[in-house]
């Protein structure tokens, strides 16, 4: 997953070092080199004698030069020269992959807690799916170095339709919107407030999403989200949106009884005098699932083919999000204790048992049943996706329960596999695939140092050594330590005065 095609490669573009044969122009050979905007001397960093995952195999005996943020230089140890004055880490027996990025976060708390925990983990970058004011504060606090986060690509506020799962509760905006011509002043009002991308939703009628889709391609800003109930899969992807997040709509979609399944679709209702959150979203659920399962019985491969190639064709890339899926879908698998959970404050995690019975309670052991044959069935649905050439991408929901920022990705990467995709196609989807469709492919230095071959098997992403974060080098010592301050700002935090046990979101 390190080619230098996808990777290393790409340093030519944004330093004019010619990397291709592994080799260097003299200016590689420097051990410091001027900042430009504050003329300070930057220091090498030299990681030596790694071994590179690339793709399906391993490279080993590898050296990679990093200045200024940036990889300048990678090569064979012996063929690349470590300046003097340069910092070095000796990475025998260790192999190194890119950065990951985590396709879907929804990222909230105390900002010392909360951004610090994707890098800590190796998640170098992160798509966040519901944006809001404070992310882009985080964002320019990360680019100056005020704080240690991750890279990130920011949507604007869910554009939903009437009435939207979502209430005040959330503390997060909504636009709700019922015609076209609100459709459209909302694609412009997103892109006024500097979002990266729009986010559409479940409830958006079918007028109101062409509005946005075509009011996007206008304004040149893509769109992405839910495939709302009033289209198809196959209608969203003709229609530009860059990714399906979820497997609801999908499911439905390979039904051989999908016109009818559709039919029932339209007749989801949802209450607008409810003012809860979760108990907009435990209607929709119940109705839903009922649905769902009836295309599970219908499971048309035929149908499902024909999607998968016109999918893939369009470029339209699918998030599965198997972990908000696992924990929605099988409870009775949901952790009784979980280690990772020390690092955010105790008012998050005390909030997840609530949230969940308030959404889940209730089911007879006939839905709990249908429930996990549903999820079997996802799992399968995206091992055909995958052997159909869609590009999939590695995304969790994290922010909803039971799901931890950073620690999360290393389960959907699991479950990946688990649904059939092999090791180097699963790092794919948390590397190169979202790398690409962001265009995060320039030469900056996001990479995590593992003390075991991922292609062996993945779990071994947990196993991180170090992490390099925009060319800033944290070794296992001070990423230790920086992981207790985290896990001490979690202790002492305490929630804001606004927040309401209904301000989780699920599944969004």
């Amino acid at each position: 997953m390190l080619a230098r095609r996808h990777v290393l490669g790409t340093a030519a573009a944004a330093t004019g070092t010619a990397l291709i044969g592994g080799t260097a122009t003299p200016a590689a050979a420097r051990a410091t080199g001027k900042d430009r905007a504050t003329g300070k001397d930057h220091e090498v960093l030299a990681l030596t004698h790694a071994t590179l995952v690339e793709g399906s195999r391993t490279t080993p005996d590898q050296t990679v030069l990093v200045r200024g943020g940036r990889i300048i230089r990678s090569g064979r140890s012996a063929e690349v020269v470590v300046p003097r004055g340069a910092r070095t880490a000796d990475l025998r027996g260790k192999y190194v992959i890119p950065g990951l990025v985590e396709a879907h976060v929804h990222t909230s708390g105390p900002e010392e807690v909360a951004a610090p925990l994707f890098p800590l983990t190796g998640v170098t970058s992160v798509r966040e799916m519901w944006g809001g004011p404070v992310h882009h504060e985080w964002r320019q606090k990360v680019t100056s170095g005020r704080l240690l986060g991750p890279r990130w690509v920011i949507a604007g506020p869910l554009i939903d339709g009437p009435p939207t799962l979502f209430t005040q509760d959330t503390g997060n905006p909504v636009i709700e919107v019922r015609d076209e011509a609100s459709a459209r002043q909302a694609v412009r009002e997103v892109k006024r407030a500097g979002a990266d991308f729009v986010k559409v939703y479940s409830r958006l009628s079918r007028p109101a999403y062409l509005a946005i889709a075509d009011e996007a391609r206008r304004q040149g800003i893509r769109f992405a989200g839910h495939c709302p109930d009033s289209m198809t899969i196959a209608e969203c992807s003709d229609a530009g949106q860059q990714t399906i997040e979820h497997l609801h709509a999908l499911l439905l979609a390979t039904s051989s009884k999908e016109k009818e399944i559709r039919r029932g679709l339209e007749q989801v209702r949802l209450d607008p005098r409810e003012p809860s959150s979760l108990a907009r979203y435990r209607s929709w659920f119940r109705q839903v699932h009922a649905l769902e399962y009836e295309a599970v019985r219908t499971y048309d491969p035929a149908r499902a083919r024909a999607l998968f190639d016109r999918l893939a064709a369009n470029g339209t890339r699918v998030v599965p999000t198997l972990s908000v899926h696992h924990t929605l879908e099988r409870p009775d698998e949901l952790p009784t204790t979980q280690e990772e959970s020390k690092y955010l404050p105790s008012w998050m995690v005390g909030e997840w048992p609530g949230t969940w019975k308030a959404l889940i309670g209730g089911r007879t052991q006939r839905d709990a049943a249908r429930i996990r044959q549903i999820y079997a069935h996802r799992l399968r649905l995206v091992g055909e996706l995958h052997r159909s050439g869609v590009e999939l991408l590695a995304g969790t929901d994290s922010g909803t329960g039971y799901l931890v920022p950073g620690f999360s990705l290393h389960d959907e990467l699991a479950l990946l596999a688990e649904a059939g995709l092999p090791a180097h196609r699963v790092l794919e989807s948390a590397t190169a695939a979202p790398a690409r469709m962001l265009g995060l492919q320039d030469s900056r230095a996001d990479l995590v140092v593992l003390d075991a071959n991922p292609l062996d098997d993945i779990r071994h992403t947990r196993r991180i050594d170090s992490v390099v974060v925009a060319g800033r080098y944290i070794d296992r010592a001070e990423r230790g330590r920086l992981l207790t301050d985290v896990e001490r700002a979690a202790v002492s935090s305490r929630p804001p005065a606004a927040a309401t046990a209904g301000a989780l979101r699920p599944c969004c």
